[in-house]
């Protein structure tokens, strides 16, 4: 039997959105008439009616706001390759930089050739009216049935269909590429300064193509997760609005098993077990990096809505933006208090955490409970950060495990908090809410959206849900990244992770046959009787 499953945020237009944008789809009409009329009147009678023009032009809106949203979350990629270029030492610069821009290559081919089609193949969205023209599966089920979406026939490299190479087919998938690489490059960040380049190439491979698309067919794809709410009465499924866990979470999990498979650096830990300080080489350049993925983030969260008459993104903007000022302070404050000093790195993870935080939750939350996540968000990865270098001894660079793995998962259980029930609502009557659940009604018999515990309603089952969500974030894709890097370390002659001397020296060279800065290059470091050398492989 084939089934179309459709995307939780699209799927939701057939609430209140749909009334929002009733309304201003109203005036770009009017105003569009009125520029069109003298078109029209010098047009035959064969040309398209001027309802269709109108409705075309608005479609074609839409597929504008997508393709800006993508190119604001592709230019993120950038903020990554400085912050963590930043983070590492001189004599990694280039092999890092070289990873932040390798992995959107690698990625990006999987996911066009395998990775969409397995994640979306079979995903359609038909909304009466003024919908963006995706209203067509690129594929069907060829493995799973129903909800439980695992894989998808028809749709590889944008084939498979007259509808796959369509525009609106077309600029999703750039928008879904853009996160899915946001993702990949997470884990570039805690393994950095000892992970073999050609181990890192496979991972860009293997994300784009199966890692990333599993759990994003599961929430986003009409999956299993996303009808909790049909299936266990849980309240609208598994809700994660622009990827809290679908992209974050599940790049951070991947992240922390990457550093636990390749150890820490060497010199990271003396003798005594106690860490030290490998200080980055450019605070200021990854300071820069930070103020470049706050920037892309609002097209990540803001043209969630994939529907430029949908009025609930200027909310979620300034959910966005509230959030990480928050993040911002509290990490500043809460490593003032632990240290004495307001670390700049923690100052600046801190606010990507208040994002992270945010970016599942930000167009069911209100303002205040945007800013109460953010500054839980920015102790949170301050104490992550402490407990996971300190207490697991896992080494992390840049802080990628605090940042996006732990807030991913805070940013999933907050909205099954926060949540006020107010987006989300079916108000056409037909009975469909968020994730193609069926509508719930409050005491007074009104329909309701998206409800968080505090909120009463379905909200213990919709906190439930989240929850559902983060436990196989954290078993199953933690489970499948872990497997990934231990099996590619017994693949690969030697493991996945540098040698030694070529640590110790530098991954510049060695790996890439240049240096990041061959002006101010010193002679080659050497291990010392204090260093140890620690591999979990």
């Amino acid at each position: 039997m084939t089934t179309t499953p459709t995307f939780e945020r699209v799927r939701a237009a057939a609430g209140n959105r749909m009334a929002r944008r009733a309304a201003v789809a109203t005036a770009v009409a009017g105003v569009t008439t009125l520029v069109l009329t003298g078109v029209a009147a010098a047009q035959d009678d064969t040309t398209m009616p001027e309802a269709k023009q109108v409705t075309a032009m608005f479609q074609n809106t839409n597929m504008l706001w997508i393709v800006v949203g993508a190119a604001l979350v592709m230019f993120m990629q950038a903020g990554f390759a400085a912050l963590e270029t930043g983070f590492v030492r001189a004599k990694n610069g280039a092999h890092t930089m070289a990873m932040n821009i390798a992995v959107f290559g690698t990625g990006a081919t999987a996911f066009f050739l395998v990775g969409y089609a397995l994640m979306f193949g079979g995903y359609s969205a038909k909304i009466p009216g003024f919908d963006w023209g995706y209203d067509h599966a690129v594929g069907s089920n060829l493995i799973g049935s129903g909800h439980w979406v695992f894989l998808w026939k028809g749709g590889w490299a944008l084939t498979g269909s007259n509808y796959a190479s369509s525009g609106a087919v077309a600029a999703f998938f750039l928008y879904m590429l853009a996160f899915m690489d946001t993702a990949a490059t997470i884990p570039t960040g805690s393994m950095a300064e000892r992970w073999k380049f050609k181990s890192f190439v496979l991972w860009g491979f293997f994300c784009g193509a199966i890692y990333y698309p599993l759990f994003g067919a599961w929430t986003w794809g009409g999956g299993w997760l996303s009808q909790l709410g049909n299936t266990w009465k849980l309240g609208n499924g598994y809700v994660d609005f622009a990827g809290s866990g679908v992209v974050h979470a599940v790049g951070g999990v991947a992240a922390l098993t990457g550093a636990i498979v390749l150890g820490p650096r060497i010199g990271k830990y003396g003798r005594d077990g106690k860490p030290r300080g490998l200080p980055g080489h450019n605070i200021p350049l990854a300071g820069i990096g930070t103020v470049i993925l706050m920037f892309g983030w609002f097209g990540f969260n803001a043209a969630s809505t994939l529907q430029v008459a949908d009025g609930q993104f200027g909310l979620v903007a300034a959910n966005t933006g509230i959030a990480a000022a928050l993040g911002c302070v509290g990490g500043m404050f809460w490593v003032w208090l632990r240290t004495g000093k307001p670390d700049p790195a923690m100052i600046m993870n801190g606010l990507l955490a208040g994002l992270v935080a945010i970016t599942a939750p930000c167009a069911f939350v209100d303002p205040w409970a945007a800013a109460l996540i953010g500054v839980i968000a920015g102790v949170l990865v301050v104490e992550a950060v402490f407990f996971v270098d300190q207490k697991l001894k896992v080494d992390d660079p840049v802080g990628a495990v605090g940042v996006h793995f732990v807030n991913g998962l805070w940013g999933v259980l907050a909205l099954g908090l926060f949540a006020n029930g107010r987006y989300g609502i079916d108000a056409l009557g037909s009975g469909i809410g968020w994730n193609g659940t069926t509508t719930h009604l409050d005491s007074a018999g009104a329909a309701t959206g998206v409800t968080g515990l505090f909120y009463g309603g379905t909200g213990a089952g919709q906190l439930a849900a989240q929850a559902i969500g983060a436990l196989t974030i954290i078993v199953v894709m933690g489970g499948l990244s872990y497997g990934f890097f231990k099996l590619s370390n017994v693949i690969f002659k030697g493991g996945i992770r540098s040698n030694p001397d070529e640590e110790v020296a530098g991954l510049d060279l060695p790996e890439m046959g240049i240096l990041a800065y061959p002006d101010f290059a010193g002679t080659h470091e050497s291990l010392s009787q204090d260093d140890t050398v620690e591999t979990r492989a």
